[in-house]
């Protein structure tokens, strides 16, 4: 079971928290999951064309959004720190009221905070992110695998799996390749395990970047 599922959505309630914190009636649920949505896309998009932060290293890594009656609370995870610079603040102010205005609903109130990743390297989003810079770049795909588990190492992880899928190296027949290094449990509920699955556009086709990170366990 836990080779198959989605090692987040597997471990809800245990080591896992939900992104999305709001109660909504059934007849309002699919409005609010959409709404979620549009306002995840609208901040990522602000953040790359106006803040001009194009990669996800220097950009967001997770978007927290927790609504109460008369506010939402907005949480932003970036290990960039070019959103600790000193004109930030009033853009981040801009961009408050630009969400206001996109999303504008009476007696509702927008709550930004931006929140640093200490460790980024212990964050899957951000190994995938720099693995795709690297194939982008033409280098060996098992250089780059090793290069971010060397990384993961540094910040003091217990164990990495790292898989990339498609055609790689440009050949004709779609192939599997992956590492490992350390222990990976994806049975084991109370093991906190990060992951993500990340596309990325070569010249040869699309390749699929998945990265299982075990950060801590019980």
């Amino acid at each position: 079971m836990g080779q198959k599922i989605n090692p987040l959505g597997f471990r809800l309630g245990t080591t896992q928290s939900h992104y999305s914190l709001w109660f909504a009636q059934p007849k309002k649920y699919s409005e609010n999951l959409q709404e979620d949505a549009k306002i995840r896309d609208y901040l990522k998009n602000y953040i790359q064309k106006k803040m001009k932060i194009y990669s996800i290293v220097e950009g967001i890594t997770r978007i927290e959004i927790q609504k109460q009656i008369d506010v939402i609370k907005i949480k932003i995870y970036t290990a960039s720190p070019k959103f600790f610079n000193e004109k930030r603040p009033r853009e981040i102010e801009e961009l408050q009221r630009n969400l206001q205005k996109e999303f504008y609903c009476v007696n509702r109130k927008f709550n930004l905070a931006i929140i640093r990743i200490a460790k980024p390297y212990r964050n899957p989003t951000i190994l995938a992110e720099f693995i795709a810079d690297q194939l982008k770049n033409r280098v060996s795909f098992r250089k780059a695998m090793k290069k971010a588990i060397e990384l993961t190492e540094q910040a003091n992880t217990k164990g990495i799996r790292v898989q990339i899928a498609g055609r790689i190296d440009g050949k004709e027949i779609a192939r599997v390749e992956w590492i490992r290094e350390g222990r990976v449990p994806l049975q084991t509920i109370q093991a906190k395990i990060d992951y993500c699955s990340y596309p990325v556009r070569t010249i040869s086709g699309i390749l699929g970047i998945k990265i299982w990170i075990f950060v801590d366990g019980e």
